[in-house]
Protein backbone atom coordinates (compact mmCIF):
# COMPACT_ATOMS: atom_id res chain seq x y z
CA UNK A 1 0.00 0.00 0.00
CA UNK A 2 3.01 2.30 0.23
CA UNK A 3 2.73 3.08 3.95
CA UNK A 4 3.04 1.37 7.34
CA UNK A 5 -0.40 -0.03 8.07
CA UNK A 6 0.43 -0.68 11.72
CA UNK A 7 1.38 2.98 12.24
CA UNK A 8 -1.72 4.08 10.34
CA UNK A 9 -3.88 2.00 12.70
CA UNK A 10 -2.25 3.64 15.74
CA UNK A 11 -2.69 7.12 14.27
CA UNK A 12 -6.22 6.51 13.04
CA UNK A 13 -7.56 5.35 16.40
CA UNK A 14 -6.51 7.16 19.56
CA UNK A 15 -6.37 5.43 22.94
CA UNK A 16 -9.77 5.36 24.68
CA UNK A 17 -8.46 7.96 27.16
CA UNK A 18 -7.57 10.40 24.39
CA UNK A 19 -10.84 9.74 22.55
CA UNK A 20 -12.81 10.74 25.64
CA UNK A 21 -10.58 13.75 26.27
CA UNK A 22 -11.16 15.00 22.72
CA UNK A 23 -14.93 14.44 23.09
CA UNK A 24 -14.78 16.47 26.32
CA UNK A 25 -13.29 19.46 24.50
CA UNK A 26 -16.04 19.34 21.87
CA UNK A 27 -18.78 18.94 24.49
CA UNK A 28 -17.34 21.75 26.63
CA UNK A 29 -17.49 24.12 23.65
CA UNK A 30 -21.15 23.16 23.16
CA UNK A 31 -22.51 23.43 26.71
CA UNK A 32 -19.73 25.06 28.74
CA UNK A 33 -16.80 23.41 30.48
CA UNK A 34 -18.46 23.88 33.88
CA UNK A 35 -21.23 21.49 32.78
CA UNK A 36 -18.93 18.67 31.66
CA UNK A 37 -17.45 16.43 34.35
CA UNK A 38 -14.35 15.17 32.63
CA UNK A 39 -12.43 12.53 34.62
CA UNK A 40 -10.62 11.06 31.62
CA UNK A 41 -7.04 12.33 31.48
CA UNK A 42 -4.37 12.20 34.20
CA UNK A 43 -3.62 15.89 33.73
CA UNK A 44 -2.70 17.38 37.15
CA UNK A 45 -4.80 20.32 38.31
CA UNK A 46 -2.56 20.95 41.32
CA UNK A 47 -0.13 23.68 40.21
CA UNK A 48 3.61 23.15 39.98
CA UNK A 49 5.48 24.25 43.13
CA UNK A 50 6.21 27.98 43.18
CA UNK A 51 9.97 27.35 43.03
CA UNK A 52 9.57 25.76 39.60
CA UNK A 53 8.24 28.94 38.01
CA UNK A 54 10.68 31.04 40.05
CA UNK A 55 13.57 28.90 38.82
CA UNK A 56 12.48 29.20 35.20
CA UNK A 57 12.41 32.99 35.49
CA UNK A 58 15.79 33.05 37.22
CA UNK A 59 17.37 30.77 34.63
CA UNK A 60 16.04 32.88 31.76
CA UNK A 61 17.37 36.03 33.38
CA UNK A 62 20.79 34.79 34.47
CA UNK A 63 21.95 31.82 32.42
CA UNK A 64 23.68 31.74 29.07
CA UNK A 65 21.21 30.91 26.28
CA UNK A 66 23.44 28.14 24.93
CA UNK A 67 23.27 26.39 28.31
CA UNK A 68 19.49 26.76 28.45
CA UNK A 69 18.50 26.14 24.85
CA UNK A 70 21.43 24.31 23.31
CA UNK A 71 22.13 20.60 23.19
CA UNK A 72 23.32 18.74 26.26
CA UNK A 73 25.17 15.42 26.02
CA UNK A 74 22.97 12.78 24.40
CA UNK A 75 22.38 11.07 27.76
CA UNK A 76 21.70 14.37 29.52
CA UNK A 77 23.46 17.17 31.38
CA UNK A 78 26.22 15.79 33.64
CA UNK A 79 25.32 18.02 36.61
CA UNK A 80 21.63 17.15 36.42
CA UNK A 81 22.42 13.44 36.28
CA UNK A 82 24.73 13.81 39.30
CA UNK A 83 22.04 15.61 41.31
CA UNK A 84 19.50 12.91 40.46
CA UNK A 85 21.94 10.11 41.35
CA UNK A 86 22.81 11.84 44.65
CA UNK A 87 19.12 12.12 45.62
CA UNK A 88 18.41 8.49 44.75
CA UNK A 89 21.35 7.44 46.92
CA UNK A 90 20.28 9.69 49.81
CA UNK A 91 16.74 8.33 49.78
CA UNK A 92 17.30 4.69 48.90
CA UNK A 93 20.99 3.93 49.43
CA UNK A 94 21.54 2.02 46.19
CA UNK A 95 24.95 3.46 45.30
CA UNK A 96 24.07 4.57 41.77
CA UNK A 97 26.45 6.77 39.74
CA UNK A 98 25.52 9.56 37.29
CA UNK A 99 26.87 7.31 34.53
CA UNK A 100 23.85 5.03 35.02
CA UNK A 101 21.31 7.87 34.62
CA UNK A 102 19.83 8.72 31.21
CA UNK A 103 17.63 11.83 30.86
CA UNK A 104 14.44 11.35 28.83
CA UNK A 105 11.39 13.08 27.41
CA UNK A 106 9.09 11.75 30.16
CA UNK A 107 8.10 8.24 31.25
CA UNK A 108 6.77 7.15 27.85
CA UNK A 109 10.20 7.72 26.33
CA UNK A 110 11.82 5.98 29.32
CA UNK A 111 9.69 2.89 28.87
CA UNK A 112 10.13 2.80 25.10
CA UNK A 113 13.91 3.10 25.47
CA UNK A 114 14.17 0.39 28.16
CA UNK A 115 12.06 -2.06 26.16
CA UNK A 116 14.07 -1.37 23.02
CA UNK A 117 17.28 -1.85 25.02
CA UNK A 118 16.43 -5.34 26.34
CA UNK A 119 13.99 -6.89 23.85
CA UNK A 120 15.58 -8.53 20.82
CA UNK A 121 13.32 -8.17 17.80
CA UNK A 122 12.53 -11.41 16.01
CA UNK A 123 13.53 -13.57 19.00
CA UNK A 124 10.02 -14.09 20.37
CA UNK A 125 10.76 -12.10 23.55
CA UNK A 126 7.83 -11.58 25.92
CA UNK A 127 7.09 -8.82 28.43
CA UNK A 128 4.73 -9.44 31.35
CA UNK A 129 2.51 -6.64 32.67
CA UNK A 130 0.19 -6.67 35.68
CA UNK A 131 -3.48 -5.94 35.11
CA UNK A 132 -4.81 -3.38 35.36
CA UNK A 133 -2.09 -1.70 33.30
CA UNK A 134 -1.61 1.56 31.42
CA UNK A 135 -2.98 0.96 27.93
CA UNK A 136 0.07 2.24 26.06
CA UNK A 137 2.25 -0.58 27.45
CA UNK A 138 0.96 -2.75 24.64
CA UNK A 139 2.04 -0.18 22.04
CA UNK A 140 5.49 0.24 23.61
CA UNK A 141 6.14 -3.50 23.94
CA UNK A 142 4.97 -4.39 20.43
CA UNK A 143 6.90 -1.48 18.92
CA UNK A 144 10.07 -2.88 20.54
CA UNK A 145 9.39 -6.23 18.86
CA UNK A 146 8.03 -8.04 21.92
CA UNK A 147 4.81 -9.78 22.86
CA UNK A 148 2.68 -8.49 25.75
CA UNK A 149 1.63 -11.10 28.35
CA UNK A 150 -0.93 -10.12 31.00
CA UNK A 151 -0.88 -11.36 34.60
CA UNK A 152 -4.23 -11.18 36.39
CA UNK A 153 -4.50 -9.40 39.77
CA UNK A 154 -5.88 -10.57 43.10
CA UNK A 155 -9.62 -9.98 43.31
CA UNK A 156 -10.79 -7.02 45.39
CA UNK A 157 -7.30 -5.82 46.47
CA UNK A 158 -5.77 -5.67 42.97
CA UNK A 159 -2.39 -6.61 44.42
CA UNK A 160 -0.24 -8.82 42.18
CA UNK A 161 -1.29 -12.46 42.12
CA UNK A 162 2.21 -13.91 42.49
CA UNK A 163 1.12 -17.45 41.62
CA UNK A 164 -0.54 -16.27 38.40
CA UNK A 165 2.54 -14.18 37.61
CA UNK A 166 4.86 -17.17 38.02
CA UNK A 167 2.63 -19.25 35.76
CA UNK A 168 3.04 -16.64 32.99
CA UNK A 169 6.85 -16.75 33.01
CA UNK A 170 8.40 -18.81 30.22
CA UNK A 171 11.89 -19.13 28.71
CA UNK A 172 10.76 -16.33 26.35
CA UNK A 173 10.15 -13.85 29.20
CA UNK A 174 12.61 -11.01 28.82
CA UNK A 175 11.08 -8.21 30.85
CA UNK A 176 8.39 -7.37 33.41
CA UNK A 177 6.80 -3.93 33.84
CA UNK A 178 5.57 -2.96 37.30
CA UNK A 179 3.72 0.30 37.97
CA UNK A 180 3.24 1.36 41.60
CA UNK A 181 1.32 3.43 42.57
CA UNK A 182 -0.73 1.92 39.80
CA UNK A 183 -2.50 3.55 36.90
CA UNK A 184 -5.51 2.96 36.76
CA UNK A 185 -6.22 1.50 40.23
CA UNK A 186 -4.20 3.75 42.55
CA UNK A 187 -3.03 0.60 44.37
CA UNK A 188 0.45 0.62 45.92
CA UNK A 189 2.04 -2.83 45.75
CA UNK A 190 3.04 -3.89 49.26
CA UNK A 191 6.55 -4.78 50.37
CA UNK A 192 5.35 -8.36 50.86
CA UNK A 193 4.17 -8.46 47.25
CA UNK A 194 7.43 -6.92 45.97
CA UNK A 195 9.55 -9.41 47.92
CA UNK A 196 7.55 -12.35 46.57
CA UNK A 197 7.77 -10.98 43.03
CA UNK A 198 11.53 -10.52 43.35
CA UNK A 199 12.05 -14.07 44.63
CA UNK A 200 10.15 -15.46 41.65
CA UNK A 201 12.23 -13.38 39.23
CA UNK A 202 15.51 -14.49 40.83
CA UNK A 203 14.48 -18.14 40.78
CA UNK A 204 13.26 -18.09 37.19
CA UNK A 205 16.30 -16.18 35.95
CA UNK A 206 18.51 -18.85 37.51
CA UNK A 207 16.34 -21.65 36.10
CA UNK A 208 16.48 -20.31 32.54
CA UNK A 209 20.07 -19.09 32.71
CA UNK A 210 19.14 -15.61 31.45
CA UNK A 211 18.29 -12.30 33.07
CA UNK A 212 14.65 -11.27 33.34
CA UNK A 213 14.63 -7.47 33.58
CA UNK A 214 12.25 -5.65 35.90
CA UNK A 215 11.17 -2.26 34.52
CA UNK A 216 9.73 -0.06 37.27
CA UNK A 217 7.38 2.59 35.90
CA UNK A 218 7.23 5.06 38.79
CA UNK A 219 5.88 8.50 37.87
CA UNK A 220 3.39 8.43 40.77
CA UNK A 221 5.96 7.48 43.44
CA UNK A 222 5.58 10.77 45.35
CA UNK A 223 1.78 10.81 45.16
CA UNK A 224 0.92 8.62 48.15
CA UNK A 225 -1.37 9.20 51.11
CA UNK A 226 -1.21 8.77 54.89
CA UNK A 227 2.43 7.77 55.04
CA UNK A 228 2.14 4.77 52.72
CA UNK A 229 5.58 3.50 51.67
CA UNK A 230 6.42 2.62 48.06
CA UNK A 231 9.20 -0.01 47.95
CA UNK A 232 12.15 1.06 45.78
CA UNK A 233 12.58 -1.88 43.43
CA UNK A 234 16.38 -1.70 43.09
CA UNK A 235 16.64 -2.63 46.77
CA UNK A 236 14.76 -5.88 46.14
CA UNK A 237 15.82 -7.01 42.68
CA UNK A 238 19.22 -6.26 41.17
CA UNK A 239 18.23 -6.39 37.50
CA UNK A 240 15.94 -3.37 37.70
CA UNK A 241 15.58 -0.35 35.42
CA UNK A 242 13.67 2.57 36.94
CA UNK A 243 11.64 4.78 34.62
CA UNK A 244 10.74 8.09 36.21
CA UNK A 245 8.96 11.25 35.15
CA UNK A 246 8.50 14.60 36.89
CA UNK A 247 5.11 14.97 35.17
CA UNK A 248 3.13 14.12 38.29
CA UNK A 249 5.55 14.84 41.15
CA UNK A 250 6.06 18.43 39.92
CA UNK A 251 2.86 18.82 37.85
CA UNK A 252 4.83 19.18 34.60
CA UNK A 253 3.24 16.67 32.21
CA UNK A 254 3.56 18.89 29.17
CA UNK A 255 7.27 19.52 29.68
CA UNK A 256 8.18 15.86 29.04
CA UNK A 257 11.10 15.46 31.40
CA UNK A 258 12.20 12.30 33.20
CA UNK A 259 15.00 9.76 33.42
CA UNK A 260 16.06 6.13 33.36
CA UNK A 261 18.16 4.72 36.23
CA UNK A 262 20.01 1.43 35.71
CA UNK A 263 20.57 -0.48 38.97
CA UNK A 264 24.30 -0.55 39.82
CA UNK A 265 24.06 -4.20 40.93
CA UNK A 266 22.51 -5.25 37.62
CA UNK A 267 24.35 -7.98 35.75
CA UNK A 268 26.48 -6.16 33.16
CA UNK A 269 25.06 -2.82 34.32
CA UNK A 270 27.37 -0.71 32.15
CA UNK A 271 26.55 -2.79 29.08
CA UNK A 272 22.82 -2.39 29.67
CA UNK A 273 23.33 1.36 30.18
CA UNK A 274 25.04 1.51 26.78
CA UNK A 275 22.08 -0.42 25.35
CA UNK A 276 19.84 2.28 26.85
CA UNK A 277 22.01 4.94 25.19
CA UNK A 278 21.83 3.05 21.90
CA UNK A 279 18.07 2.61 22.13
CA UNK A 280 17.65 6.31 22.87
CA UNK A 281 19.75 7.07 19.82
CA UNK A 282 17.81 4.70 17.56
CA UNK A 283 14.48 6.18 18.66
CA UNK A 284 15.66 9.77 18.44
CA UNK A 285 15.26 10.27 22.21
CA UNK A 286 18.56 12.06 22.82
CA UNK A 287 19.18 15.34 24.64
CA UNK A 288 16.03 15.73 26.74
CA UNK A 289 14.73 19.35 26.94
CA UNK A 290 17.74 21.38 28.06
CA UNK A 291 15.90 24.11 29.95
CA UNK A 292 13.96 21.58 32.02
CA UNK A 293 17.05 19.55 32.80
CA UNK A 294 18.31 22.75 34.47
CA UNK A 295 14.96 23.26 36.21
CA UNK A 296 15.03 19.74 37.62
CA UNK A 297 18.59 20.22 38.87
CA UNK A 298 17.39 23.21 40.93
CA UNK A 299 14.00 21.81 41.99
CA UNK A 300 14.83 18.18 42.74
CA UNK A 301 13.43 18.48 46.29
CA UNK A 302 10.29 20.43 45.39
CA UNK A 303 6.89 18.83 46.01
CA UNK A 304 3.32 19.36 44.88
CA UNK A 305 0.38 19.57 47.29
CA UNK A 306 -0.51 15.88 47.55
CA UNK A 307 -3.11 16.67 50.22
CA UNK A 308 -5.32 18.25 47.53
CA UNK A 309 -5.46 14.90 45.71
CA UNK A 310 -6.17 13.07 48.96
CA UNK A 311 -9.11 15.37 49.68
CA UNK A 312 -10.51 14.74 46.18
CA UNK A 313 -10.08 11.00 46.72
CA UNK A 314 -11.91 11.10 50.05
CA UNK A 315 -14.81 13.13 48.64
CA UNK A 316 -15.29 10.79 45.70
CA UNK A 317 -14.67 7.51 47.49
CA UNK A 318 -16.90 8.32 50.48
CA UNK A 319 -19.77 9.59 48.35
CA UNK A 320 -19.61 6.98 45.58
CA UNK A 321 -19.55 4.09 48.03
CA UNK A 322 -22.51 5.69 49.83
CA UNK A 323 -24.39 5.79 46.50
CA UNK A 324 -23.79 2.06 46.03
CA UNK A 325 -20.67 1.97 43.86
CA UNK A 326 -17.90 -0.54 44.58
CA UNK A 327 -14.46 1.11 44.45
CA UNK A 328 -10.86 0.18 45.12
CA UNK A 329 -9.61 2.60 47.78
CA UNK A 330 -6.41 4.08 46.29
CA UNK A 331 -3.31 4.66 48.42
CA UNK A 332 -1.57 6.64 45.71
CA UNK A 333 -1.71 8.30 42.28
CA UNK A 334 -4.98 10.14 41.52
CA UNK A 335 -7.29 7.52 40.06
CA UNK A 336 -10.38 5.82 41.47
CA UNK A 337 -11.06 2.36 40.05
CA UNK A 338 -14.83 1.93 40.08
CA UNK A 339 -16.80 -1.21 39.30
CA UNK A 340 -19.33 -0.46 36.57
CA UNK A 341 -22.97 -0.91 37.53
CA UNK A 342 -23.42 -3.38 34.69
CA UNK A 343 -21.21 -6.04 33.15
CA UNK A 344 -20.29 -4.02 30.08
CA UNK A 345 -18.10 -1.07 31.09
CA UNK A 346 -18.57 0.57 27.68
CA UNK A 347 -22.36 0.57 28.05
CA UNK A 348 -21.93 1.99 31.54
CA UNK A 349 -19.65 4.70 30.11
CA UNK A 350 -22.31 5.63 27.55
CA UNK A 351 -24.98 5.92 30.24
CA UNK A 352 -22.63 8.02 32.36
CA UNK A 353 -21.98 10.24 29.35
CA UNK A 354 -25.70 11.06 29.22
CA UNK A 355 -25.18 12.68 32.65
CA UNK A 356 -22.11 14.54 31.26
CA UNK A 357 -19.87 12.23 33.33
CA UNK A 358 -16.77 11.21 31.39
CA UNK A 359 -15.06 8.16 32.86
CA UNK A 360 -12.75 5.66 31.15
CA UNK A 361 -13.88 2.05 30.56
CA UNK A 362 -10.98 -0.20 31.52
CA UNK A 363 -11.22 -3.22 29.21
CA UNK A 364 -8.09 -1.95 27.41
CA UNK A 365 -6.36 -1.87 30.82
CA UNK A 366 -6.70 -5.64 31.08
CA UNK A 367 -9.65 -5.70 33.52
CA UNK A 368 -13.25 -5.73 32.28
CA UNK A 369 -16.22 -4.30 34.10
CA UNK A 370 -14.43 -1.31 35.66
CA UNK A 371 -14.00 2.37 34.85
CA UNK A 372 -11.25 4.79 35.81
CA UNK A 373 -12.05 8.16 37.39
CA UNK A 374 -9.09 10.58 37.24
CA UNK A 375 -9.67 12.87 40.22
CA UNK A 376 -6.71 15.17 39.50
CA UNK A 377 -9.23 17.80 38.43
CA UNK A 378 -10.19 20.84 40.49
CA UNK A 379 -12.28 20.50 43.66
CA UNK A 380 -15.27 22.37 42.21
CA UNK A 381 -15.51 19.82 39.41
CA UNK A 382 -15.29 16.88 41.84
CA UNK A 383 -18.04 18.24 44.08
CA UNK A 384 -20.15 19.33 41.11
CA UNK A 385 -20.09 15.81 39.68
CA UNK A 386 -21.56 14.16 42.79
CA UNK A 387 -25.24 14.73 41.88
CA UNK A 388 -24.57 13.19 38.45
CA UNK A 389 -22.91 10.12 40.01
CA UNK A 390 -25.85 9.79 42.40
CA UNK A 391 -28.43 10.13 39.63
CA UNK A 392 -26.61 7.50 37.56
CA UNK A 393 -26.57 5.06 40.48
CA UNK A 394 -30.27 5.69 41.15
CA UNK A 395 -31.00 5.02 37.46
CA UNK A 396 -29.47 1.55 37.78
CA UNK A 397 -31.11 0.84 41.13
CA UNK A 398 -34.54 1.60 39.69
Amino acid sequence: MGYNQKMFALGNKRSIIREIFEYSKIRSAEIGAENVFDFSLGNPSVPAPAEVNDTIRELLDTKDSVLLHGYTSAQGDANTRKIIADRINEKFGVGISPNLIYMTCGAAASLSICLKAVIEEGMGDECIVFAPFFTEYRVFVENAGGKLVVSKPMEKTFQIDVADFESKITPATKAVIINSPNNPSGVVYSEETVKALSEVLKRKSDEYGRVIYLIADGPYRELVYSGVEVPYLMNYYDNTLVCYSFSKSLSLPGERIGYIAVAPKMQDAQTIYLCVCGAGRSLGYVCAPSLFQQVIASCIDAKVNVEAYKENRDILYDNLTAYGYECVRPDGAFYLFVKALEEDAYKFYERAKAHELLVVPCDDFGVSGYVRVAYCTDRKKVVGALPAFEALAREYQQ
